[in-house]
């Protein structure tokens, strides 16, 4: 089967790999029908170096079963499923607790874990099939597929973010990013009911869907500038709640200039950092909490699903391009160049 491949920054290649095979009985093999490329998957295209590589690509991605081992029972061949970021058995302590990404057993972990594995592919195996999987009631050819993959990983990831930071229609929120993961937290705080939305991007046609998902402002400046302007917006004093869907070092430093007293930072950006001001400077002398981490995608899915499936919602509007296996290094540069904000792919 054909599948991508990340050799080094800049260096995506499409390339003929095995079959992917049960190796355990818990294992599902999936046909996919569309997956598509993240925003972190941006951060290896800019900095990987090429003895770590050859890399698989690919943690989103929505398909049809074509087989499974014996012991799988929750999803068989022909069923529509969508596989969360994470693989998970959905049964053991920190999974019941709605803490998938941290899932006790030794299969579990990322899919970028997965050395052989990736969803930018024809084809993919999953382990632990029945914790990770959800089976979808829709046709692989329905309208309705670029919503449900966001369940994968960026609606997830921006409602992660959400309830991590307690929004709710009490709190005023500033998002950071207007990439696709800042977008739908706009949508996912919109639907918590926050009562002030200010998104923090420069782009007007991302800034504008932003608008469209329920952001009541919108701030194009950054740094002091920015700042300053958030806090014009929000009566000097801040928001209660941000988040931050960035990860660089400058958006959690803009993120402690708009937080509120009291109030909460909530990162789901992939830190491309280890150390940040958080001393009495900083998040202490003012109350100030740090909350995020990985999304736990799969904790979310039965519950975003029905207002997608309603039409209540369209998270697939963050996609703006569309191709196919070959499209795939073409779709890597224009969002690395944000020319395209996210490129579904139909394999």
């Amino acid at each position: 089967m054909r599948a991508t491949l990340m050799y080094g920054a800049g260096d995506v290649r499409i390339e003929n790999v095995p079959d992917p095979v049960v190796k355990h009985p818990t294992d599902a093999l999936v046909r996919i029908t569309a997956s598509c490329i993240c925003g972190s998957d941006l951060h290896p295209y800019g900095s990987m170096k090429p003895e770590d590589g050859p890399a698989r690509m690919g943690h989103e991605f929505i398909g049809i079963v074509e087989d499974t081992g014996s012991e799988v029972t929750t999803v068989k061949r022909g069923d529509l499923v969508v596989a969360p970021f994470a693989i998970s058995d959905n049964t053991c302590a920190f999974c019941r607790e709605g803490l998938h990404t941290s899932c006790a057993h030794p299969q579990a972990g990322f899919w970028d874990g997965e050395a052989e594995e990736g969803g930018q592919a024809e084809a993919v195996r999953v382990p632990l099939a029945d914790g990770t999987l959800v089976k979808l009631p829709v046709a692989a050819d329905s309208a309705l597929v670029p919503s449900l993959l966001t369940l994968s990983d960026v609606f997830g990831t921006g409602y992660h973010a959400a309830v991590a930071g307690g929004v709710d229609e009490r709190t005023r929120v500033t998002v950071i990013g207007d990439g696709a993961v800042g977008l739908l937290a706009v949508l996912s705080a919109k639907r918590l009911g926050a009562e002030q939305i200010i998104l923090m991007g420069r782009h007007r046609t991302r800034t504008d869907l932003g608008r469209a998902f329920g952001a009541t402002d919108v701030v194009s400046a950054r740094g002091e500038e920015g700042i300053e302007a958030v806090r014009e917006l929000t009566g000097g004093h801040g928001t209660h709640v941000v988040l931050e869907a960035v990860g660089h070092m400058p958006a959690y430093e803009q993120a402690l200039g708009v937080v509120r007293p009291g109030g909460v930072i909530s990162r789901v950006g992939v830190p491309q950092y280890e150390e940040a001001p958080i001393g009495f400077g900083s998040l202490f002398r003012h109350n100030i909490r740090l909350a995020g981490g990985p999304a736990p995608v799969r904790a979310y899915i039965e519950e975003l699903m029905p207002d997608i499936l309603d039409g209540t919602i369209e998270p697939g509007k963050v996609f703006d391009a569309t191709t196919d296996l070959d499209g795939v290094p073409a779709g890597y540069q224009d969002m690395a160049d944000r020319k395209s904000l996210k490129v579904l792919v139909k394999p």
